[in-house]
């Protein structure tokens, strides 16, 4: 593999570091639990799309439901539009909108819910701003994750299909 390869290959897995998503674990050490109050854990933090929403629980004791809003305010399984039970469940945000999450095991009225806000991916630096930049500043290379992640997987002699 010739040199310049190499480099590119370092650039991209450098680059693949900083556009990954982030991994938002609810109620972060105390985890999806009663008694805890997961509007002040989400207003602490900001979703994109692409993010990840994860729960980790006693397994054979607690669930997590998506569901709409009604759902949400009435701790009831109307509008449920997914249900996890594993214990450490991994939820992508793919869609810039309001997401409803509650137990679905009656701790829902315990304070086991949570609702978050997604946020679309900022808009990349425009063309115009680019040519205006002078020579001593940089602005970062925004690729989309898939592509990012296709490059990376082909410097390691992966095929993304």
């Amino acid at each position: 593999m010739g040199g310049w390869w190499k480099l590119t290959c370092a650039l991209l897995l450098l680059l693949s570091a900083v556009a990954t998503a982030t991994d938002h674990i609810v109620g972060a050490n105390r985890g999806w639990n009663p008694g805890i109050n997961y509007t002040l854990w989400a207003n602490n933090h900001t979703f994109y799309v692409g993010d990840l929403i994860s729960f980790r629980y006693q397994k054979n004791q607690y669930n997590v439901f998506e569901v709409n809003q009604t759902g949400y305010d009435n701790c009831t399984l109307d509008g449920a539009v997914g249900n996890w039970s594993s214990g450490k469940d991994f939820i992508p945000l793919n869609k810039a909108k309001r997401y409803y999450f509650i137990c679905g095991n009656g701790q829902c009225f315990s304070g086991m819910k949570v609702s978050v806000l997604v946020h679309p991916l900022p808009s990349p630096p425009s063309a115009v701003a680019a040519e205006h930049s002078t020579p001593h500043s940089a602005s970062p290379l925004l690729l989309p994750r898939s592509l990012l992640l296709s490059y990376v997987l082909a410097c390691f002699g992966f095929v993304w299909m």
